[in-house]
């Protein structure tokens, strides 16, 4: 019996929910996460890039109008790269931004909500769910000023954030009468548990029987692997660098010492979109030290 493709690699996820057929099934896992009820939903971005391989091009998210205008990105994080905290508030407000055409008010902003999918915990919280939105603090009482209002809670509503940690959800182990619960452990779950939750939910059949038959292509495996790899050499990079204590060395200003760094990582055939990354050089600045050393 072949091997199914995971559900939790970024190709696989927009592979499957990114095409138009399945679109019925993208809506009731959005549900599940949202909890509110979607009438309809149009996919903006279904494509998968032609370099999708390429380390460089980061995350393959998902991006979703729903029917009232609410723009969704949804992402599925393979690999823990430690910059949750920066990349999450980067693409809410990428999305934000992205949502309002030139020449248009403010006011004609849509809401925007990102879901982050991780494969890995993160967030010292206690919950499997956690939702994040832009709150008041509690105010000083020097600051208190008795206006009679039913005080906002807060700032905007207009900016939201999921982030649904799955090894918490595995250890959580719950059973399937919620629909989340359903979806996720089509996500990370046993053949039995995945059964359990296909008879209870015809979309995640689908989606299930979607998997079983992308898994039997050998061209979708061999693009799963190539993503799969662009991904670990991806954290190669970054584990050599942080190995060899370039992080300190730039903050430092060692420039010899990065000098070095970047000739190692070319003669161990690192790409220049990775050194580029671990070392914050400039492709200009890595071409004048390859060719030093040339």
């Amino acid at each position: 019996m072949i091997n199914r493709l995971p559900l939790t690699s970024d190709y696989v996820f927009k592979r499957i929910f990114g095409q138009e057929d399945n679109k019925s099934a993208l809506k009731d896992f959005l549900e599940s996460v949202l909890d509110v009820e979607i009438y309809d939903i149009e996919i903006t971005n279904p494509e998968i890039p032609k370099n999708y391989y390429d380390s460089k091009y980061g995350v393959l998210d998902l991006k979703v109008t729903l029917n009232n205008g609410i723009v969704v990105d949804v992402e599925m994080q393979m690999q823990n790269e430690h910059n949750m905290e920066q990349r999450l508030p980067y693409y809410l407000a990428s999305s934000y931004v992205n949502s309002l055409k030139e020449g248009e008010p403010y006011s004609n902003c849509k809401k925007t909500i990102v879901i982050n999918i991780l494969n890995f915990n993160y967030y010292k919280r206690n919950e499997y769910h956690s939702i994040a939105r832009m709150k008041f603090e509690k105010p000083k009482p020097e600051e208190v000023v008795d206006m009679g209002y039913q005080e906002d809670v807060y700032a905007t509503k207009y900016l939201e954030m999921h982030i649904i940690e799955l090894p918490k959800f595995k250890k959580k182990n719950p059973e399937i009468h919620t629909k989340i619960a359903q979806w996720l452990w089509l996500f990370v779950g046993s053949e039995e548990q995945v059964k359990k939750a296909s008879k209870v939910n015809k979309e995640i059949e689908k989606i299930n029987k979607k998997l079983a038959s992308m898994s039997l292509s050998s061209e979708e495996r061999n693009n799963y692997e190539f993503r799969l790899k662009a991904i670990r050499d991806e954290a190669d990079a970054i584990e050599y660098a942080t190995r060899n204590g370039i992080e300190q060395g730039i903050e430092q200003g060692e420039e010899k010492k990065t000098r070095e760094i970047v000739k190692e990582m070319l003669k161990n055939n690192f790409t220049i979109e990775q050194i580029k990354k671990v070392t914050k050089l400039t492709e200009e600045e890595i071409d004048k030290i390859k060719n030093k050393n040339s």
